[in-house]
């Protein structure tokens, strides 16, 4: 009875909506659970794995310098002082200030054809910075800042598109209920990179009696890398379902179904460049750029210097290298675990597990994996700053554990979460790519409080990222209890009970103007 009265509610509203598309049902066809696993299968076995893969090489791209310092990089090529760190810096603003326009092109010409060439990008710097290095060997200092600077900048520049790019792209492949787990899993590349590139570092470090430095194959190996997966990627990757050549006539329409009753209100529109940014007039979008800005320093700072984190227990090149292997995997996992939990739980209120919780009755668990996170990157800062390392080996790097399982997640649950909320595939481009460029912009944070001076403990850097990730924990908090008020004083007007899933996307082409509007929280 309760599913027959809600289909009566919906429908008594759908009358008061205007409706974009007048030929909108026939879009949506009908299809079997089986069917839609099938289609499912094929996105998360074909399109999944080298989506990853692509960003592990971007991870490793961007973040080689970190194990190349533990090995000397910076001391071998002339730097002194802050120079180090003010290259680190610099990377993020082009990152900031580039992601947008190249992730609306990403949206113009397809994120299937755009990732791939700047991805050759990656690999015109991994050369650039090895014929840095022989110039080193020769002793022509040749103001090695200022090129190195240059190099760093461009690198930034490349990499921008990359996360808001396939967050966007993945978004017009799966539903809001899919999306978490599956950006999830591509993120997870980028997690598991401080691994590979312990790993990879750990192996070339002991390489010895070589004209070459050790360092310096790190970067051809992961160089390699790059350009090969890039070339593979760009003949593999279809630039929408509707063109992509394993799929049959019928799989595609299923595909066009799918994203148009729990996506986007219409599907492969064309790029409104004045209409995209339309969403930054509602303030929740300037909150969720508060967030964006809070979360990443945390995950700036262990991205950027968990190696430098490490290396302050006083262990070996070798053995540092090494010692970042774990974290990076334990980080992953929870990362994983707690984006599958969001992506379950998301039909799923704590009033259907807990009847006696009746307070709580449109409180989601989603809710609670987005702060789990932080809380968790909260206490291992804390731990971090407020010990003698040295004198507690043990707990200093149980706490490195605590900051990867804690920084990890909430990017990829924060972007989900606007993701989900913006309907239309020309402003949700726009909010990825300005999103993700907000919370790089924590990476300037980030690297001018780790600063030489501080050397190995660097308290007032842990300091700063344990404040930012306690201010994003109150952010996600009250934006979370927001939603659920608002979603209840809906309901309590239209006197009817509807949640985000009971509506098919395609009738919300008003947005938030809309009758039959839900948030997911």
């Amino acid at each position: 009875m309760e599913s027959v009265s809600k289909s009566l509610d919906i429908d008594d509203l759908e009358r008061k909506v205007t409706v974009s598309s007048p030929d909108r049902d026939s879009e949506i066809i009908e299809f079997t659970r089986e069917e839609e696993l099938q289609l499912l299968r094929k996105f998360d076995f074909m399109i999944l794995p080298p989506l990853a893969f692509m960003y592990l090489c971007n991870a490793l791209d961007k973040g080689n310098v970190g194990n190349a310092k533990t090995a000397h990089w910076d001391k071998d090529i002339g730097l002194t002082g802050d120079q180090y760190y003010i290259l680190v810096m610099v990377f993020y603003a082009p990152f900031c200030v580039f992601g947008t326009p190249l992730s609306l092109f990403a949206k113009r010409f397809s994120a299937a054809r755009v990732l791939p060439i700047v991805m050759l990008g990656f690999v015109e710097v991994q050369y650039a910075l090895e014929q840095g290095a022989l110039y080193c060997r020769s002793k022509e200092f040749f103001s090695q800042f200022l090129e190195v600077f240059a190099i760093r900048f461009f690198l930034g520049i490349f990499e921008s598109p990359m996360l808001p790019a396939v967050v966007y792209y993945l978004s017009t492949f799966y539903k809001r209920n899919e999306l978490a787990s599956r950006v999830a899993t591509f993120y997870a590349a980028a997690s598991i990179s401080g691994a590979f590139s312990g790993l990879i570092a750990y192996g070339v470090f002991h390489i010895t009696n070589t004209k070459y430095h050790n360092w310096q194959y790190l970067f051809w190996i992961e160089g390699a890398a790059t350009l090969c997966f890039a070339a593979f990627a760009w003949f593999w990757l279809p630039r929408t379902p509707a063109t992509w050549r394993f799929l049959t006539d019928r799989q595609k329409a299923i595909a066009r179904s799918r994203i148009l009753s729990d996506s986007s209100a219409t599907v492969e529109e064309g790029v409104d460049v004045t209409g995209a940014f339309s969403p930054f007039k509602s303030p929740l979008y300037w909150v969720w750029i508060l967030i964006s800005i809070s979360l990443g320093v945390p995950l700036a700072s262990v991205n950027n210097f968990l190696p430098q984190i490490i290396s302050s227990f006083k262990y070996s090149t070798v053995k540092t290298n090494l010692y970042t292997v774990a974290p990076n995997v334990a980080g992953t996992v929870a990362l994983l675990l707690l984006a599958f939990s969001s992506d379950y739980f998301r039909e799923r209120t704590i009033r259907e597990h807990a009847s006696l919780l009746s307070e709580l009755k449109e409180f989601r668990l989603t809710w609670i994996c987005r702060c789990i996170p932080l809380v968790t990157a909260f206490v291992g800062f804390i731990i971090l700053g407020s010990i003698d390392t040295l004198q507690h080996l043990h707990v200093a790097y149980f706490a490195c554990f605590l900051l990867t399982m804690g920084a990890f997640a909430p990017s990829i649950l924060v972007a989900t979460w606007y993701s989900n909320n913006t309907t239309h595939e020309s402003k949700r481009a726009a909010v990825a790519a300005v999103m993700v460029g907000f919370a790089n912009s924590a990476g300037l944070i980030s690297t001018n409080v780790f600063r030489a001076q501080d050397e190995p403990k660097y308290v007032p850097a842990l300091a700063t990222s344990a404040a930012f990730g306690g201010f994003c924990l109150i952010l996600v908090a009250g934006t979370g209890i927001w939603m659920r008020r608002e979603n209840a004083r809906r309901n309590r007007e239209q006197g009817v009970n509807l949640q985000a899933k009971d509506v098919d996307t395609s009738n919300l082409s008003q947005g938030t103007k809309s009758p039959l509007w839900r948030y997911m929280y």
